[in-house]
């Protein structure tokens, strides 16, 4: 599904470079749940933002599918971001001056759709992660784990092939972390291919493989038996 090869990324100030990628060759196959793990520092939000195409400034192949997204101008890597990748942020980003729904139904807003068929696809998802009852209220009245529910549902409801996480449990207590992961899990089961990246061991036996990263070198590439736990999220 994804393959990179030879992808590296740097930063120059003044006479200086610093490289945060190097020389990264990774496959992710279609159904996947991929942790990328490694010290603060080590490149895991650079690889993050490059697989999202957040970021433009990188060197190297990046494979999604067929799609030869080196080659692809700017334009063009944001609508192959829009119409499969979905991203969930540490901190939520969701838009405080709308409600629950209005927030899940943004990604559906930049598409050629019916109204009629953008408000199904809404209350389907809310009925899908049971916040039906939250749909009219804003971000400040959601606990964090609520928001981060809404961060998921809004990343998801487009049905994206490739869901990406940048620390999605970070600022969540234990039992709120938990809900999200097993969230995660199901999702991976009904066929999205997930990427997180994370600090927490927990959090990645949720997974089915871990790569780690230090100094912008992948250094460990490793499958892994998923966590054995019920999976339903409140």
């Amino acid at each position: 599904m994804i393959e990179l090869k030879n992808v590296e990324r740097s930063y120059k100030a003044g006479h200086t470079e610093t490289w945060v990628l190097r020389r990264i060759g990774l496959t992710i196959q279609e159904g996947e749940f991929l942790t990328v793990m490694g010290p603060s520092g080590a490149g895991k939000s650079s690889l993050l933002n490059v697989l999202a195409l957040l970021d433009d400034g990188w060197a190297g192949e990046y494979w999604f599918g067929a799609t030869a997204v080196h080659a692809l101008n700017r334009k063009q890597r944001a609508e192959v971001a829009r119409s499969r990748i979905g991203m969930v942020f540490q901190s939520y980003h969701l838009l405080d001056d709308l409600t629950v729904a209005e927030n899940i139904d943004l990604p559906l807003s930049y598409k050629n759709l019916p109204a009629k068929e953008r408000a199904g696809m809404v209350a389907d998802i809310l009925d899908r992660f049971r916040i039906v009852a939250k749909k009219d209220l804003y971000p400040s009245q959601l606990s964090g784990g609520q928001q981060q529910l809404v961060g998921i549902a809004r990343a998801v409801v487009h049905a994206p092939a490739l869901l990406l996480a940048d620390e999605p449990t970070g600022n969540l207590h234990s039992t709120q972390a938990r809900e999200i992961m097993q969230l995660f899990r199901e999702l991976n089961r009904q066929g999205t291919t997930i990427v997180q990246v994370t600090h927490s061991d927990e959090n990645a036996r949720y997974g089915s493989r871990i790569v780690e990263l230090h100094d912008g070198w992948l250094t460990r590439d490793e499958k892994l038996e998923p966590k054995s736990t019920e999976v339903g999220a409140q």
